[in-house]
C-alpha cells in the first residue's frame, strides 16, 4: 500500500487533472490538484507536497519555470513533469537538473505510477517493470 503522503498535480487541463487525481486516489495516494502554477506556490500545501507532478506548457508559469523557482527558493519537490509537445532538448535539460521523470501525455498510467514511487523511494524508476 503506498505511503499516504501528498501529492500535488499542477496542470491548467482540468479533465487531465481530475483523471489523475482520481487514478491516484483510487490507488492510495492522498492528492491536491492546482489549475496553475500561482494556484500551487500560494497553497499552504507546497511543504507538505512530497510529489509534484506538473504540465510543462502552462501560462504564465510552465512546469519547468515552477520546478526551478521551488529549487531556488529551497523547496527541492521532488517533480514528474508532463507534456503533450515532448521536447529531447527540454527533456535532457530537466532530467540534468533533478527533475525525477519527464512523461509524454497521454500518460501511461503504470509509468506514472513508477515515476512517483521512485519520487517518493528517491530510487530511479525500473523500465522494465
Amino acid at each position: 500500500m503506498p505511503e499516504r503522503q501528498l501529492i500535488s498535480i499542477v496542470d491548467d487541463d482540468r479533465p487531465l487533472r481530475e483523471s489523475m487525481s482520481r487514478l491516484l486516489r483510487s490507488l492510495d495516494y492522498t492528492v491536491e490538484t492546482f489549475p496553475s502554477a500561482a494556484d500551487f506556490l500560494a497553497s499552504p500545501r507546497v511543504d507538505e507536497t512530497a510529489c509534484l507532478i506538473a504540465d510543462v506548457h502552462m501560462p504564465p508559469m510552465n512546469g519547468d519555470k515552477l520546478y526551478r523557482c521551488l529549487v531556488d527558493a529551497g523547496k527541492a519537490i521532488p517533480t514528474i513533469l508532463v507534456t503533450a509537445y515532448p521536447d529531447e532538448v527540454v527533456r535532457e535539460r530537466v532530467l540534468k537538473e533533478g527533475v525525477v521523470c519527464y512523461l509524454h501525455k497521454p500518460i501511461d498510467q503504470h509509468w506514472l505510477v513508477a515515476c512517483i514511487c521512485s519520487t517518493l523511494t528517491r530510487r530511479p524508476p525500473d523500465e522494465n517493470s
